[in-house]
């Protein structure tokens, strides 16, 4: 029988420092590319949870982010454009033991990508995908990308681009996700927390970086990002406290006639007793969708881990198929397949 695969069992924890976890490899990113700060929060994260180095995978496709599996001395596999999700899918299921890290761009995970990610979430496979979205194409200098805001001028749309962007969060609770983050790649001590609750959750962690490309779109976040105005349009979500958000802490949101409203605490009779409180871990789809879309100015952009949900993940599932077919066949060697069916003898 199958030894099953747990989060608790998948490794012996090593007590490893986040530098030990570096590549002799010279970083190649532009300077003060967001790239650097997502690199560090994750090696800080495997250094927490103290992963062996021999137990993580990193496996990337093409584009700026994809440079990762260089710059890590755990084993890596740099495949080709796209095909990241395909690699890391067969890769997780030939090898459960090991800490898959996906490490994607909203160029190659949503365009060509697009459908390797979408069946990954509908699969539930044990692994986590890191997209770094800036929403452009930056390795190959500056076209506009899946993600690119409707009308933005750039190398390949130099009168506005006349395409809607994906929402990521949307893409992925469409797809049937079961697990989706967002955070920002220069916090550091935020995206290291939503990165080990990837980690720990059992199936696809897709966790979404606002990440800032400072040669083809500087600034692309700026408006959510602004240190001046920021605590009044991000709203960092914790499971099973409410969805309190601003400078004062002082605005929350409710639902009213099933939509989500921003209220302010102290008026018109509200309390924090109205606000909502989030549930990551309910599979209730709808709420967690419009949590995902919200967008300024209407609504603060949600951080944080926006869904958790339990589910069984493709891994498992074909471990138990496996032995239960085991189990039921009479074929229990090379020769009794070689002799099943119709055979003949040749006189």
């Amino acid at each position: 029988m199958a030894t099953t695969i747990t989060k608790e069992n998948l490794y012996k924890k090593v007590n490893l420092k986040p530098t030990e976890y570096k590549s002799d490899q010279e970083v190649r990113w532009c300077p003060g590319c967001g790239d650097h700060a997502i690199y560090n929060a994750i090696l800080k994260t495997w250094s927490e949870l103290g992963i062996p180095k021999e137990k993580i995978a990193v496996i990337s496709g093409i584009g700026c982010s994809s440079r990762f599996p260089y710059y890590v001395d755990v084993y890596g596999f740099h495949t080709i454009h796209g095909r990241a999700g395909a690699i890391s899918s067969g890769f997780k299921t030939a090898r459960p033991d090991m800490s898959v890290w996906q490490i994607t761009g909203d160029g190659d995970g949503l365009a060509i990508g697009g459908n390797h990610l979408i069946h990954e979430c509908r699969r539930n496979i044990d692994l986590n995908i890191i997209l770094f979205n800036n929403e452009i194409y930056g390795l190959t200098k500056g076209q506009y990308s899946p993600t690119s805001r409707f009308g933005q001028i750039t190398k390949t749309s130099p009168y506005g681009t006349i395409e809607r962007p994906f929402n990521v969060g949307q893409l992925v609770l469409g797809a049937n996700g079961s697990f989706f983050a967002r955070t920002i790649d220069a916090y550091i001590k935020e995206s290291v927390e939503v990165y080990k609750a990837a980690e720990y959750h059992k199936g696809t962690s897709v966790v979404e970086v606002l990440q800032n490309c400072v040669i083809y779109n500087n600034g692309a976040h700026a408006e959510i990002t602004n240190k001046e105005t920021r605590k009044e349009r991000q709203i960092w979500l914790k499971h099973g406290e409410p969805m309190i958000f601003g400078e004062n802490n002082d605005k929350g949101l409710i639902l009213e006639n099933e939509r989500l409203k921003v209220v302010k605490i102290g008026e018109n009779g509200i309390t924090e007793k109205d606000i909502l409180v989030h549930d990551a871990k309910t599979d209730n789809l709808g709420l967690h969708l419009m949590l995902a879309t919200m967008s300024y100015p209407e609504y603060p952009i949600a951080m944080g881990v926006i869904r958790d949900v339990s589910r069984p993940t493709y891994d498992e599932l074909m471990e138990k198929q496996i032995d239960e077919i085991r189990q039921k066949s009479k074929i229990k060697t090379v020769q009794d397949l070689l002799n099943s069916g119709n055979t003949w003898e040749i006189k």
